[in-house]
């Protein structure tokens, strides 16, 4: 009898699986830590959902079909973990989304302040105003989003899920997440511009204000 050829055994399958399983988690560490700090701004409790989110992996581990599809599955633990905590939070303190300073959000512009099209910065007003404000400027405006527009711009912005997704992650109607979506990008534009005038950097020379089209009278 031939013994060279080993029919794969249930444990050594397993083993294998675990080998994987560790080698993927490894390299996805910071990515996971990452994102889950982007979504839950505390560092405990990023970890506390990185924790689970690996847990419940592999536990889950056999329901994977195809390997190649790990990375976005994982994330998709992740991001499930993240929503069951927050919803439960919601659900203890039951408190009600108030916005500072929301009078006329719906009509704000940055791009509208700074008197150019979005995707004509080069050159521009935007583009020395939008150059000093990036970075950790945004990252701490982004922060400061309330919790409900803050979650879907992360999802749909930063992590890159479809609207629909978004929706079925959140269990949220698909106009919200588009309403909210909206919001958080009218909040997170008023608040950078609010940090360019205390920066001194909306000034006249970076608005443009009184010069027209290119300054010409």
């Amino acid at each position: 009898m031939d013994t060279t050829a080993q029919k794969e055994t249930p444990a050594s399958s397993r083993n294998a699986r675990r080998a994987m399983f560790e080698q993927e988690i490894h390299q996805l560490m910071d990515r996971l830590y990452g994102t889950a700090l982007r979504l839950c701004r505390n560092p405990d409790d990023a970890e506390d959902i990185v924790a689970e989110t690996v847990a419940t992996a592999w536990n889950k581990l056999d329901q994977l079909t195809d390997n190649s599809c790990f990375e976005g599955w994982l994330f998709r633990i992740l991001n499930r973990t993240f929503i069951s905590q927050w919803r439960r939070r919601q659900c203890r303190q039951e408190k009600e989304v108030t916005l500072e300073d929301n009078t006329n959000d719906s009509d704000f512009s940055l791009f509208e302040k700074l008197h150019q099209p979005f995707l004509l910065w080069w050159g521009t007003p935007e583009q020395a105003f939008l150059n000093q404000i990036l970075n950790n400027d945004i990252r701490m405006a982004l922060d400061r989003l309330p919790d409900e527009f803050r979650i879907v711009m992360v999802l749909v912005e930063i992590e890159g899920y479809s609207y629909y997704q978004t929706a079925d992650l959140l269990d949220i109607p698909l106009g919200t997440v588009r309403s909210r979506l909206y919001r958080a990008r009218t909040l997170l534009q008023r608040d950078l511009w609010r940090q360019g005038e205390e920066a001194g950097l909306a000034t006249k020379s970076i608005t443009g204000t009184g010069t027209g089209n290119g300054g010409e009278a």
